[in-house]
């Protein structure tokens, strides 16, 4: 029990050096022409050394946020302006799913065409499959990133058992816990899933989770990239490594927003319940719709 007390704490306390090394470094990490530079982004990816990086940082703002509120309150501004941004871009892909879905009808019901060809000069021309399969990625868009910007708008479904018939500060005790227990290790159990399944599928050879750095940069000598480019059918949507990708994104932005959730689930518990949803950004569908934006 000693040693992983010490453990965890010399990890933290190596998290300050391990992060300015990194920024001081940044050709050891950055240099994509050296190949041991991406083995070190593989294995970093998804370390201890990583995690505990971030979880400094998280403990750093954190203090600072409990001496000065206004500090906290900033961050929660900026999260949720990051999650909101984002969605709200993303958001789109839906409309574009819905206006390609229609165009894919038109072209292979009424004009009786294989394919769809789009451009101008040197137009991309793709199978009709290619493009019906690609509305996948459409849907994965809004799935990946959209996703913290649901929860900013309180959009999310509720299971609600025991939430409304606690006061106020309870209900916020309730979010504080479960951002923690349930929010950020599940983001951190998907990040670690998902790292080294995308990095299986863009280079060779394939790195594994329990490789250390050493046996990765020995490995760096034979690495080449290989994109996966395979569909489910012989013309369909090739580009499933997107997905991998946007699995990363989607870890990557619950954990954020968990970030954001403790601390304004903590400020509104200090604060009390004039401080609910302050400076939350809301959508609204304008003045007269209240009635219809209280049923969902």
């Amino acid at each position: 029990m000693l040693e992983a007390i010490v453990w965890f704490f010399q990890n933290i306390g190596l998290a300050f050096y391990n992060f300015g090394y990194a920024i001081t470094h940044p050709s050891l990490w950055l240099d994509w022409s050296d190949k041991q530079a991406i083995m070190r982004v593989v294995y970093y990816g998804g370390s201890v050394e990583f995690f505990f990086v971030i979880f400094t940082a998280f403990l750093v703002l954190t203090a600072v946020g409990l001496w000065r509120n206004g500090f906290m309150w900033g961050c929660v501004r900026v999260l949720e302006g990051f999650a909101n941004t984002v969605g709200r871009l993303f958001a789109w892909a839906g409309l574009l799913m819905v206006l390609q879905q229609i165009v894919i009808v038109f072209v292979q019901r009424i004009f009786a065409r294989p394919d769809i060809a789009i451009g101008f000069g040197i137009p991309i021309q793709m199978d009709i499959s290619w493009w019906a399969e690609e509305l996948k990625l459409y849907n994965a868009l809004i799935v990946c990133l959209c996703c913290t910007y649901t929860f900013v708008q309180g959009s999310h479904v509720r299971v609600d058992l025991i939430y409304s018939a606690v006061s106020f500060r309870t209900k916020r005790i309730i979010d504080m816990v479960g951002s923690l227990i349930f929010m950020m290790p599940t983001a951190v159990l998907t990040w670690m899933y998902g790292w080294y399944f995308m990095w299986r599928h863009m280079i060779v050879p394939n790195p594994s989770a329990s490789d250390t750095l050493d046996r990765l940069l020995m490995k760096a000598r034979a690495l080449r990239w290989n994109i996966e480019t395979i569909g489910f059918s012989p013309n369909g949507f090739n580009a499933y490594f997107l997905f991998k990708l946007l699995l990363i994104a989607f870890a990557g932005m619950v954990f954020l927003h968990a970030i954001a959730f403790f601390f304004r689930s903590y400020l509104e518990w200090k604060e009390g319940p004039e401080s609910e949803n302050k400076y939350l950004d809301k959508d609204s569908l304008g003045e007269g719709e209240e009635a219809f934006e209280g049923t969902h």
